[in-house]
């Protein structure tokens, strides 16, 4: 069995890595030969995983252009192979790769859509949630402090780029004009039924949606927030974050 499992590693170091292949394998083809026969492992193996790049990364995609990204992917798949039998999982270093790839450093915000991209992969084979009771939220008196239960695909990523402007540009039938010099953003990404969506924060949402995240009850959350942007509006908050699927329940503080 070890033999075994030392020549599946072997070829798969060569399809992989392309070292040479294990003198034990059969090298009768009836049509070619053996080196052409690694070979079409070998473009199947990277053309497989270029897929797995281009479903990921479709913004980017359009952003560099077909040729460029697929030199792209190939100096990707060559710096970082497969790992998981599951090409979802594929990609994940992307925003790495770019921010050390030379031919992209005259887009340097690519990073950020990358990792605005992968966000969204992840958002998207998150798993399905409740939908979020209100009028029972409305029966708990405030003194109960209850905390909120965010949606797993829910997250809040800020970029000193207008990222969310150039993910939805980007998107089918979209008609925005995209103004690099506009300076940052905070994009939540969500998922709404099947449907991932990237809307922009404003400063006091994000803090608020923040500390929800790290567990702070509604009533903590909103008395910092206030704190820090007095004109912040709690209930239209509440309803544009229940009409995108973020918010799927809540439990109450215990007070013992």
């Amino acid at each position: 069995m070890t033999e075994y499992t030392d020549e599946l590693n072997r070829f798969m170091r060569a399809i992989v890595q392309g070292t040479d292949v294990s003198p034990q394998i059969d090298t009768i083809y009836q049509n070619y030969s053996l080196d052409i026969a690694i070979e079409i492992y070998r473009n199947n193996y990277r053309g497989n995983l270029h897929d797995a790049l281009t479903g990921a990364y479709p913004v980017i995609l359009q952003l560099v252009g077909d040729e460029f990204f697929r030199y792209l992917t190939r100096s990707y798949i060559g710096q970082y192979p497969s790992v998981s039998a599951n090409l979802y999982h594929y990609g994940e270093q992307m925003s790495v790769f770019l921010q050390e790839f030379p031919p992209a450093q005259a887009l340097p915000y690519l990073p950020d859509v990358a990792v605005l991209e992968w966000t969204c992969q992840i958002a998207y084979f998150a798993t399905d949630e409740p939908n979020f009771a209100l009028d029972k939220l409305a029966l708990i008196p405030a003194e109960q402090h209850p905390n909120l239960i965010l949606h797993t695909a829910c997250h809040v990523l800020r970029s000193n780029y207008p990222l969310t402007a150039i993910w939805q540009a980007h998107q089918p039938g979209a008609d925005i004009q995209i103004n690099l010099a506009s300076g940052g953003s905070i994009a939540l990404v969500s998922r709404l039924a099947n449907i991932v969506q990237v809307s922009e924060l404003s400063e006091a949402d994000a803090c608020w949606l923040q500390r929800i995240q790290v567990r702070d009850t509604l009533g903590l959350a909103t008395e910092a927030t206030l704190a820090l942007h007095p004109d912040f509006n709690l209930q239209a908050t509440l309803l544009a974050l229940l009409k995108q699927g973020v918010l799927t329940g809540f439990h109450l503080e215990s007070t013992s």
